[in-house]
């Protein structure tokens, strides 16, 4: 009981078969089922108190805000709505809960923005101190890696003679992609892991010791665009590609830059969220079928962009409000989103263009300032979820199992 509200075994659990089900498809490690089982409940009961303060502020969630989630989730994995239904209902998992954990995410994300981001403040001094650190101390800094994957499952209790077709379709996707065939759309065709639907077997760029120890090994010997052989874990076999190699630091860094332009409606009373999106979509429509963006833009944004065709400039990760930026980072050129809601409103985003290059001093100083302002997140968001869970009642009724 957290707060007089329950937390089941059967939610502990079903956290558990998802959390087991994303370490099978990565190659992860996992403590044992019994320390599983405290890890999950512990963050659920962490997860519980925040929503509870959430609603107690007055904050939701508006059904329309979850349904273009949904749609957004469905359009990334390149699926309708009905056939997103029918993968969650072959993954054992009920739509109305998938939308009901939906929401809560949504309302996390903005509890936590809420609260934990006003308590981060970042001064120019500690900045400095924060380069010279990095600039002082090189072999600290970290290692980023984009490993894109095509994981071919084996089942648990496998025979010899089952396991070998599966040993030879792994070797047949490492031989097409090593003699120069596209790797994403192997990964779409072959692969087993969900992140080969979502971005052709892509996991992301994020700091080595985010990967599978695994992952790490086979890949730190090859160029980037180079592809490893096989390789077998607990989940399978895995075929792995160098996407991309990265030391983090602030003297000659790259920077992607991506020029969008959007639409926005800003809600109030008499523009309620879900009549705003209603407008979008129906706007989406028209853009869709060959109404000029910029044209649509003046004629409807309520953002000073406007006059300029919604156009947002060339802008920079950091930029925009998070909800924004990941909409927009999962564009592809020319591509208009959903409607978006953000703190701002409701908008429609469409990327015009992107592009690398190297960072000046200024943007050097501000990706640092970035790197410091994530660090301070942490550490704020820790120290608020640690003193939001002391106040919490929090009553075993059960001992967990």
């Amino acid at each position: 009981m957290v707060n007089s509200e329950p937390i089941t075994h059967f939610e502990v659990r079903s956290r558990m078969l998802q959390v087991e089900q994303q370490a099978s498809s990565s190659g992860g490690n996992l403590p044992s089922r019994q320390e599983l089982y405290a890890q999950v409940l512990e963050r659920l009961i962490s997860e519980r108190v925040q929503i509870q303060l959430a609603k107690s502020n007055g904050m939701r969630i508006e059904a329309a805000a979850i349904d273009g989630a949904v749609q957004n989730i469905a359009q990334q994995n390149q699926l309708t709505l009905d056939q997103l239904r029918s993968r969650l209902r072959q993954d054992g998992i009920d739509y109305a809960s998938f939308r009901n954990n939906l929401a809560d995410q949504m309302l996390l994300q903005r509890v936590r923005e809420r609260e934990v981001e006003p308590r981060v403040r970042i001064t120019d001094a500690e900045l400095d101190q924060f380069i010279r650190e990095q600039r002082d101390n090189p072999a600290s800094l970290d290692i980023e890696l984009n490993i894109a994957q095509i994981l071919v499952a084996v089942p648990e209790n496998i025979t010899d003679a089952q396991l070998a077709p599966l040993a030879a379709k792994a070797q047949r996707a490492f031989e097409r992609a090593r003699a120069g065939e596209d790797f994403a759309a192997i990964a779409r065709e072959l692969s087993d892991a969900p992140a080969a639907r979502e971005n052709g077997g892509q996991m992301g760029l994020r700091p080595a010791d985010r990967y599978p120890t695994l992952f790490v090994e086979t890949t730190q010997n090859l160029s980037v665009g180079a592809v490893a052989a096989p390789v077998r874990s607990g989940a399978g076999f895995h075929v792995l590609k160098l996407v991309e190699k990265r030391q983090q630091g602030f003297d000659n860094l790259t920077v992607q830059q991506t020029r969008a332009r959007h639409i926005l409606l800003r809600t109030n009373a008499q523009l309620t969220e879900s009549t705003a999106r209603e407008r979008l979509s129906e706007l989406r429509k028209r853009i869709v079928g060959g109404l000029d963006f910029a044209t649509a833009a003046r004629d409807n944004s309520q953002d000073g962009s406007a006059r300029e065709g919604g156009d947002l400039g060339w802008a920079v990760s950091g930029q925009f409000v998070p909800e924004f930026e990941e909409a927009m980072n999962a564009l592809t050129i020319g591509q208009v989103s959903e409607p978006l809601v953000s703190r701002f409103g409701v908008h429609l985003i469409q990327v015009q263009e992107r592009r690398e290059r190297k960072m000046n001093e200024r943007e050097q100083r501000e990706a640092a300032r970035g790197a410091l302002r994530e660090r301070k997140l942490d550490e704020a968001f820790l120290t608020w979820a640690q003193e939001l869970r002391a106040r919490a009642f929090v009553e075993f009724r059960e001992p967990p199992q």
